[in-house]
């Protein structure tokens, strides 16, 4: 049985809670989770990556049992979760570390990428998300509201916060729907409904558009650092197409893109696969920077 560990970090005063697992001496993961979830989307995985690896979950600031302070006290965009889980990653120990990103972790873990290039040892991205062409027509509601952040734009996404929403989002696009555990979206729509949880997550929607600015940046980034990088793509996601992640290869020919006949929470089903697709994955990587060394 490998042992979870549950801990916070006081991050300039802001406590960022946080699991973890595996040997300290172990090559480090750091898993960075979406929307609307937190690192208990990690659950399943990191027991099965702990043997192998030193493996850290935080919840992003705003989200799960990190502290979610008033907007007034700060500021929810990209940039400052960024900040962040910067200085966390500082105040943990993760010195040179490879990044798993989902969803809101993708735009957070790759500006982490573009701000300590040599902290990243390798990229696994599921449905995470860093091409225009990734994007699908689920996102058009968004899009209004960054064009027109009028309130009846801004209002018009509160149906992305209800709990039949979250409950759409673990199962559209999954074959066989009772393999989809209800602890992950209940647990997510029991932190949706806390008090001024909605306008922190309709803020984050508004500068979701920061994140396709960067776009540019993030690719020139894997064509110019070229990190081991392996996607793990739930084929059916109503928001992030098949093709956002075929578009890693032009920028790093040597991406390694997998499919899995799921959705957007593909390690709901697929956790398994998921793993040993990334402990291969990783291995190869490990084998590779000890043969350099050697050399």
């Amino acid at each position: 049985m490998t042992a979870i560990h549950y801990r916070a970090a006081d991050v300039e005063g802001l406590k960022v809670f946080y699991r973890e697992a595996g040997p300290a001496d172990a090559p480090m993961l750091l898993l960075l989770h979406g929307f609307p979830s937190a690192g208990h989307m990690f659950r399943e995985l990191m027991p099965q990556l702990a043997g192998q690896f030193h493996v850290v979950a935080p919840d992003l600031p705003g989200f799960g049992q990190s502290d979610m302070p008033v907007r007034d006290k700060f500021h929810y965009t990209f940039d400052n979760i960024a900040r962040v889980i910067d200085r966390f990653t500082e105040i943990v120990g993760l010195k040179r570390f490879a990044i798993y990103v989902f969803d809101y972790g993708a735009p957070t873990g790759f500006r982490l990428a573009l701000k300590h290039p040599e902290r990243i040892a390798a990229i696994i991205s599921q449905n995470g998300n860093a091409y225009e062409e990734g994007l699908s027509q689920g996102w058009n509601p968004i899009r209004a509201y960054w064009t027109e952040a009028s309130e009846a734009n801004r209002n018009a996404l509160r149906a992305f916060l209800s709990p039949e929403t979250t409950v759409w989002q673990y199962t559209h696009g999954v074959p066989d729907t009772t393999l989809v555990s209800p602890d992950g979206y209940s647990l997510d729509n029991f932190y949706l409904a806390r008090p001024g949880a909605d306008e922190i997550q309709l803020d984050l929607f508004g500068d979701y558009k920061s994140n396709v600015a960067l776009y540019p940046e993030f690719q020139s980034y894997f064509r110019k650092h070229k990190p081991p990088f392996l996607a793990v793509w739930g084929k059916n996601d109503p928001f992030f197409l098949p093709a956002g992640a075929e578009a890693f290869k032009r920028d790093m020919p040597h991406a390694d893109v997998r499919f899995f006949d799921t959705g957007h929470f593909a390690l709901e089903t697929h956790c398994d696969e998921i793993a040993s697709a990334l402990t291969e994955f990783l291995g190869r990587m490990n084998s590779r920077l000890r043969q350099e060394k050697r050399a």
